[in-house]
Protein backbone atom coordinates (compact mmCIF):
# COMPACT_ATOMS: atom_id res chain seq x y z
CA UNK A 1 0.00 0.00 0.00
CA UNK A 2 1.54 3.49 -0.84
CA UNK A 3 -0.52 7.17 -0.93
CA UNK A 4 -1.22 6.68 -4.73
CA UNK A 5 -3.06 3.03 -4.18
CA UNK A 6 -4.38 4.62 -1.18
CA UNK A 7 -6.24 7.68 -3.11
CA UNK A 8 -7.13 5.39 -6.35
CA UNK A 9 -8.90 3.33 -3.97
CA UNK A 10 -11.01 7.11 -2.41
CA UNK A 11 -11.29 8.45 -5.82
CA UNK A 12 -13.35 5.20 -7.08
CA UNK A 13 -15.19 5.52 -4.05
CA UNK A 14 -16.43 8.83 -5.07
CA UNK A 15 -16.51 7.72 -8.84
CA UNK A 16 -18.71 4.87 -7.86
CA UNK A 17 -20.80 7.01 -4.95
CA UNK A 18 -20.35 4.60 -2.81
CA UNK A 19 -21.41 5.52 0.99
CA UNK A 20 -18.43 3.79 3.17
CA UNK A 21 -14.96 2.46 2.19
CA UNK A 22 -13.58 -0.52 5.09
CA UNK A 23 -9.93 -1.54 5.51
CA UNK A 24 -9.63 -4.28 7.52
CA UNK A 25 -6.41 -7.00 8.23
CA UNK A 26 -6.96 -9.91 6.23
CA UNK A 27 -9.24 -9.16 4.14
CA UNK A 28 -9.80 -7.10 0.47
CA UNK A 29 -11.25 -2.84 0.87
CA UNK A 30 -14.88 -3.30 1.16
CA UNK A 31 -17.62 -0.71 -0.30
CA UNK A 32 -20.88 -0.29 0.83
CA UNK A 33 -23.12 1.03 -2.01
CA UNK A 34 -26.98 0.98 -1.84
CA UNK A 35 -26.71 -0.13 1.46
CA UNK A 36 -24.57 -3.22 0.73
CA UNK A 37 -21.69 -4.02 1.54
CA UNK A 38 -19.09 -5.17 -1.49
CA UNK A 39 -16.20 -7.29 -1.40
CA UNK A 40 -13.32 -6.00 -3.57
CA UNK A 41 -11.10 -7.91 -6.21
CA UNK A 42 -7.78 -6.08 -4.38
CA UNK A 43 -5.66 -7.88 -2.85
CA UNK A 44 -5.73 -8.77 1.09
CA UNK A 45 -4.36 -6.23 3.67
CA UNK A 46 -1.69 -6.35 5.73
CA UNK A 47 -0.87 -4.89 9.24
CA UNK A 48 1.44 -2.91 7.24
CA UNK A 49 -1.51 -1.93 4.81
CA UNK A 50 -3.66 -0.42 7.81
CA UNK A 51 -0.98 1.04 9.58
CA UNK A 52 -0.17 2.97 6.61
CA UNK A 53 -3.33 3.88 5.89
CA UNK A 54 -3.81 5.24 9.56
CA UNK A 55 -0.77 7.21 9.41
CA UNK A 56 -1.43 9.06 6.27
CA UNK A 57 -5.15 10.18 8.00
CA UNK A 58 -3.12 10.98 10.86
CA UNK A 59 -1.15 13.38 8.41
CA UNK A 60 -3.32 14.87 6.93
CA UNK A 61 -4.74 15.64 10.20
CA UNK A 62 -1.57 17.44 11.08
CA UNK A 63 -1.59 14.54 14.28
CA UNK A 64 -0.12 11.71 15.88
CA UNK A 65 -2.38 8.60 16.37
CA UNK A 66 -1.67 8.39 19.99
CA UNK A 67 0.46 4.80 20.69
CA UNK A 68 -2.54 3.39 23.05
CA UNK A 69 -5.22 4.13 21.16
CA UNK A 70 -8.50 1.83 21.17
CA UNK A 71 -10.69 3.90 18.86
CA UNK A 72 -9.94 7.19 17.18
CA UNK A 73 -12.04 10.00 14.79
CA UNK A 74 -10.47 11.53 12.17
CA UNK A 75 -11.02 13.11 8.76
CA UNK A 76 -9.22 12.92 5.47
CA UNK A 77 -9.36 15.17 1.83
CA UNK A 78 -8.74 14.52 -1.28
CA UNK A 79 -6.41 17.13 -3.94
CA UNK A 80 -10.18 17.34 -5.70
CA UNK A 81 -11.26 18.31 -2.51
CA UNK A 82 -12.89 14.92 -1.87
CA UNK A 83 -13.56 14.16 2.05
CA UNK A 84 -14.00 11.68 4.21
CA UNK A 85 -15.00 11.34 7.96
CA UNK A 86 -12.58 8.86 9.33
CA UNK A 87 -12.77 5.60 12.12
CA UNK A 88 -9.90 4.43 13.19
CA UNK A 89 -9.74 1.30 15.64
CA UNK A 90 -8.44 -1.38 17.15
CA UNK A 91 -9.58 -5.05 15.89
CA UNK A 92 -7.96 -8.29 17.30
CA UNK A 93 -4.68 -6.34 18.25
CA UNK A 94 -4.83 -4.78 14.36
CA UNK A 95 -5.49 -1.39 13.23
CA UNK A 96 -8.95 -1.22 10.92
CA UNK A 97 -10.14 1.59 9.42
CA UNK A 98 -13.80 2.65 7.86
CA UNK A 99 -14.09 6.13 5.84
CA UNK A 100 -17.26 7.75 5.27
CA UNK A 101 -17.69 9.38 2.14
CA UNK A 102 -18.65 13.03 2.65
CA UNK A 103 -20.69 14.29 -0.97
CA UNK A 104 -18.76 17.36 -2.15
CA UNK A 105 -21.24 18.93 -2.62
CA UNK A 106 -24.40 20.16 0.16
CA UNK A 107 -27.35 18.98 -1.13
CA UNK A 108 -30.98 21.31 -1.09
CA UNK A 109 -33.84 19.96 1.21
CA UNK A 110 -35.61 19.14 -2.63
CA UNK A 111 -32.65 17.17 -3.72
CA UNK A 112 -32.46 14.80 -0.75
CA UNK A 113 -35.81 14.56 -0.85
CA UNK A 114 -36.27 15.76 2.23
CA UNK A 115 -39.34 17.24 3.53
CA UNK A 116 -40.31 21.23 2.17
CA UNK A 117 -41.29 22.18 6.37
CA UNK A 118 -37.46 21.62 7.14
CA UNK A 119 -37.43 25.39 5.60
CA UNK A 120 -39.86 26.19 8.15
CA UNK A 121 -38.49 24.74 11.08
CA UNK A 122 -35.12 26.80 10.94
CA UNK A 123 -36.79 29.77 11.01
CA UNK A 124 -37.31 29.33 14.60
CA UNK A 125 -35.45 32.29 16.79
CA UNK A 126 -33.95 30.00 18.67
CA UNK A 127 -34.29 26.77 20.98
CA UNK A 128 -33.14 23.30 20.34
CA UNK A 129 -33.63 21.31 17.08
CA UNK A 130 -32.38 17.82 16.75
CA UNK A 131 -31.76 15.19 13.84
CA UNK A 132 -31.49 11.54 14.95
CA UNK A 133 -31.41 8.61 13.48
CA UNK A 134 -29.68 5.19 13.20
CA UNK A 135 -25.69 5.84 12.08
CA UNK A 136 -25.21 5.90 8.50
CA UNK A 137 -29.08 6.94 8.13
CA UNK A 138 -28.47 10.66 6.87
CA UNK A 139 -28.03 12.99 10.24
CA UNK A 140 -25.13 14.62 8.96
CA UNK A 141 -26.27 15.71 5.60
CA UNK A 142 -29.87 16.84 6.91
CA UNK A 143 -27.75 18.82 9.54
CA UNK A 144 -25.56 20.28 6.85
CA UNK A 145 -28.46 20.77 4.40
CA UNK A 146 -30.31 22.63 7.31
CA UNK A 147 -27.37 25.06 7.96
CA UNK A 148 -26.51 25.63 4.80
CA UNK A 149 -30.23 26.81 3.75
CA UNK A 150 -30.03 29.33 7.30
CA UNK A 151 -26.46 30.37 5.60
CA UNK A 152 -28.25 31.15 2.36
CA UNK A 153 -31.31 33.20 3.46
CA UNK A 154 -30.05 34.99 6.84
CA UNK A 155 -26.94 36.87 7.86
CA UNK A 156 -26.56 35.12 11.16
CA UNK A 157 -23.11 34.48 13.28
CA UNK A 158 -23.29 30.51 12.51
CA UNK A 159 -20.83 28.04 14.59
CA UNK A 160 -20.33 24.49 14.05
CA UNK A 161 -18.55 21.92 17.19
CA UNK A 162 -17.83 18.68 15.82
CA UNK A 163 -15.47 15.88 16.46
CA UNK A 164 -14.16 15.65 13.35
CA UNK A 165 -15.52 18.30 11.02
CA UNK A 166 -17.41 17.06 8.01
CA UNK A 167 -18.78 18.97 5.40
CA UNK A 168 -17.11 22.34 4.94
CA UNK A 169 -19.39 25.87 4.50
CA UNK A 170 -18.80 28.85 2.63
CA UNK A 171 -20.05 31.61 4.19
CA UNK A 172 -22.75 33.26 2.38
CA UNK A 173 -24.86 35.35 3.92
CA UNK A 174 -23.81 34.02 7.60
CA UNK A 175 -20.69 34.13 8.72
CA UNK A 176 -19.74 30.57 9.81
CA UNK A 177 -16.67 29.08 12.32
CA UNK A 178 -16.05 25.61 12.19
CA UNK A 179 -14.18 24.11 15.11
CA UNK A 180 -12.90 20.76 15.32
CA UNK A 181 -12.82 19.03 19.14
CA UNK A 182 -9.08 17.92 19.34
CA UNK A 183 -7.38 20.81 17.32
CA UNK A 184 -9.57 23.84 17.98
CA UNK A 185 -10.98 22.75 21.02
CA UNK A 186 -9.98 20.25 23.81
CA UNK A 187 -13.85 18.94 24.10
CA UNK A 188 -17.46 20.06 23.16
CA UNK A 189 -18.00 20.95 26.78
CA UNK A 190 -15.41 23.86 26.45
CA UNK A 191 -16.03 24.24 23.07
CA UNK A 192 -20.07 25.31 23.95
CA UNK A 193 -18.67 27.38 27.07
CA UNK A 194 -16.26 29.35 24.83
CA UNK A 195 -19.19 30.08 21.70
CA UNK A 196 -21.37 31.65 23.96
CA UNK A 197 -18.45 34.58 23.92
CA UNK A 198 -18.67 34.42 20.21
CA UNK A 199 -21.84 36.65 19.16
CA UNK A 200 -23.48 33.47 18.58
CA UNK A 201 -27.05 33.34 16.32
CA UNK A 202 -26.96 29.57 15.70
CA UNK A 203 -24.42 26.71 17.19
CA UNK A 204 -24.40 23.36 15.88
CA UNK A 205 -22.86 20.27 17.95
CA UNK A 206 -22.16 17.60 15.75
CA UNK A 207 -23.43 15.14 18.48
CA UNK A 208 -25.17 15.17 22.10
CA UNK A 209 -22.66 12.45 23.54
CA UNK A 210 -22.50 13.05 27.35
CA UNK A 211 -24.53 15.07 30.23
CA UNK A 212 -22.58 18.24 29.93
CA UNK A 213 -22.88 18.44 26.30
CA UNK A 214 -26.47 18.09 26.75
CA UNK A 215 -26.93 20.27 29.62
CA UNK A 216 -24.98 23.15 27.45
CA UNK A 217 -27.03 22.88 24.78
CA UNK A 218 -30.01 23.40 27.00
CA UNK A 219 -28.79 26.44 28.44
CA UNK A 220 -27.64 27.73 25.36
CA UNK A 221 -31.27 27.46 24.04
CA UNK A 222 -32.46 28.93 26.90
CA UNK A 223 -30.52 32.14 27.17
CA UNK A 224 -31.99 32.77 23.12
CA UNK A 225 -29.22 30.83 20.72
CA UNK A 226 -30.78 28.19 17.91
CA UNK A 227 -29.47 25.03 18.59
CA UNK A 228 -29.11 21.95 16.66
CA UNK A 229 -27.59 18.74 17.25
CA UNK A 230 -28.08 14.60 16.84
CA UNK A 231 -28.61 11.78 18.66
CA UNK A 232 -28.09 8.20 17.87
CA UNK A 233 -31.99 7.43 18.50
CA UNK A 234 -34.91 6.29 16.52
CA UNK A 235 -37.98 8.31 16.84
CA UNK A 236 -39.25 11.63 18.75
CA UNK A 237 -40.39 9.93 22.26
CA UNK A 238 -37.08 8.00 22.03
CA UNK A 239 -35.15 10.98 21.46
CA UNK A 240 -36.57 13.35 24.38
CA UNK A 241 -36.67 10.47 27.02
CA UNK A 242 -32.80 9.30 26.01
CA UNK A 243 -31.88 13.10 26.60
CA UNK A 244 -34.18 12.79 30.08
CA UNK A 245 -32.17 9.62 31.07
CA UNK A 246 -28.99 11.48 31.07
CA UNK A 247 -29.92 13.25 33.97
CA UNK A 248 -30.22 11.98 37.39
CA UNK A 249 -33.44 11.47 38.71
CA UNK A 250 -34.28 13.59 40.85
CA UNK A 251 -33.28 16.52 38.25
CA UNK A 252 -35.45 14.50 35.73
CA UNK A 253 -39.06 16.58 36.12
CA UNK A 254 -37.43 19.97 35.80
CA UNK A 255 -35.28 18.74 32.72
CA UNK A 256 -39.20 17.80 31.11
CA UNK A 257 -40.66 21.14 31.76
CA UNK A 258 -37.06 22.99 30.41
CA UNK A 259 -36.97 20.88 27.49
CA UNK A 260 -40.59 21.11 26.61
CA UNK A 261 -40.01 25.34 26.63
CA UNK A 262 -37.12 24.96 24.14
CA UNK A 263 -37.65 21.87 22.08
CA UNK A 264 -38.30 23.13 18.82
CA UNK A 265 -38.53 20.10 16.29
CA UNK A 266 -37.10 16.54 16.18
CA UNK A 267 -36.33 15.00 12.47
CA UNK A 268 -35.82 11.22 12.72
CA UNK A 269 -34.42 9.43 9.78
CA UNK A 270 -33.83 6.12 8.11
CA UNK A 271 -32.78 5.29 4.54
CA UNK A 272 -34.67 2.68 2.91
CA UNK A 273 -34.03 0.69 -0.21
CA UNK A 274 -36.00 1.99 -2.85
CA UNK A 275 -38.47 -0.23 -5.03
CA UNK A 276 -36.38 -0.63 -8.11
CA UNK A 277 -33.02 -1.55 -5.40
CA UNK A 278 -30.91 0.95 -7.15
CA UNK A 279 -31.38 3.69 -4.49
CA UNK A 280 -31.96 4.47 -0.82
CA UNK A 281 -35.26 6.67 -0.17
CA UNK A 282 -35.39 8.40 3.05
CA UNK A 283 -38.09 8.44 5.14
CA UNK A 284 -38.20 11.25 7.54
CA UNK A 285 -40.63 11.42 10.89
CA UNK A 286 -41.43 15.07 11.72
CA UNK A 287 -42.27 16.09 15.49
CA UNK A 288 -43.03 20.18 16.06
CA UNK A 289 -43.42 20.68 19.55
CA UNK A 290 -46.94 22.25 19.69
CA UNK A 291 -48.70 23.06 23.07
CA UNK A 292 -50.40 19.52 23.12
CA UNK A 293 -46.52 18.04 22.73
CA UNK A 294 -45.13 20.22 25.32
CA UNK A 295 -47.91 19.00 27.42
CA UNK A 296 -47.15 15.35 26.76
CA UNK A 297 -43.18 16.12 27.47
CA UNK A 298 -43.80 18.11 30.71
CA UNK A 299 -45.62 14.90 32.04
CA UNK A 300 -43.92 12.49 30.86
CA UNK A 301 -46.66 10.70 28.63
CA UNK A 302 -44.12 10.06 25.76
CA UNK A 303 -46.23 7.60 24.24
CA UNK A 304 -48.98 10.06 23.06
CA UNK A 305 -46.48 12.03 20.89
CA UNK A 306 -46.94 9.57 17.74
CA UNK A 307 -50.61 9.63 17.86
CA UNK A 308 -50.26 13.71 17.95
CA UNK A 309 -47.91 14.08 14.92
CA UNK A 310 -50.53 12.24 12.85
CA UNK A 311 -53.51 13.89 14.29
CA UNK A 312 -51.38 17.02 13.59
CA UNK A 313 -49.87 16.30 10.33
CA UNK A 314 -52.08 18.35 8.10
CA UNK A 315 -52.44 21.95 10.39
CA UNK A 316 -48.44 21.69 11.67
CA UNK A 317 -46.94 19.44 8.62
CA UNK A 318 -45.97 16.62 11.10
CA UNK A 319 -45.87 12.92 10.11
CA UNK A 320 -44.70 9.93 11.72
CA UNK A 321 -42.50 7.10 10.47
CA UNK A 322 -45.29 5.24 9.60
CA UNK A 323 -47.21 7.72 8.21
CA UNK A 324 -44.34 8.63 5.81
CA UNK A 325 -43.86 4.86 4.93
CA UNK A 326 -47.21 4.61 3.90
CA UNK A 327 -46.86 7.90 1.63
CA UNK A 328 -44.05 6.03 -0.24
CA UNK A 329 -45.81 2.52 -0.30
CA UNK A 330 -49.09 4.08 -2.30
CA UNK A 331 -46.50 6.09 -4.77
CA UNK A 332 -44.92 3.35 -5.62
CA UNK A 333 -41.75 4.42 -4.10
CA UNK A 334 -40.85 1.61 -1.81
CA UNK A 335 -42.17 -2.27 -1.30
CA UNK A 336 -44.67 -3.27 1.89
CA UNK A 337 -41.74 -5.49 2.82
CA UNK A 338 -39.69 -3.01 3.09
CA UNK A 339 -41.70 -0.82 5.32
CA UNK A 340 -42.19 -3.13 7.33
CA UNK A 341 -39.04 -3.83 7.88
CA UNK A 342 -38.42 -0.62 9.12
CA UNK A 343 -41.73 0.41 10.85
CA UNK A 344 -41.65 -0.36 14.68
CA UNK A 345 -45.63 -0.48 14.15
CA UNK A 346 -47.14 -4.05 14.36
CA UNK A 347 -50.25 -2.65 12.36
CA UNK A 348 -48.44 -1.02 9.33
CA UNK A 349 -50.25 -3.19 7.10
CA UNK A 350 -54.08 -2.51 8.63
CA UNK A 351 -52.83 1.31 8.27
CA UNK A 352 -53.04 1.39 5.03
CA UNK A 353 -55.58 -0.41 3.84
CA UNK A 354 -57.52 2.48 5.65
CA UNK A 355 -55.13 5.08 3.48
Amino acid sequence: MDIKVLNQILEIAFAKRVSDVHFEVGSPPFFRAHGQLLRSKLASLTPADTGFIAATIMKNNKRDLPADFTEFDASYSLANSGRFRVSIFKQRGNIGIVMRVIPPEIGSFQELKLPAVLAEIVKAPNGLILVTGPTGNGKSTTLASMINYINDKYAYNIITIEDPIEFLFTSIKSCIIQREVGIDTADFGSALKASLRMDPDVIMVGELRDLETIDACVKAAETGHLVFSTLHTQNAASTINRIIGHFPPDSQEIVRQRLADILVATISLRLVEGKTGENLIPVVEVMRTTTTIQACIRDGNLDEIEGHMEKGAAQYQMQSMDQHLIQLCNKGLISMKEAKRVSTSMDLERKLTFT
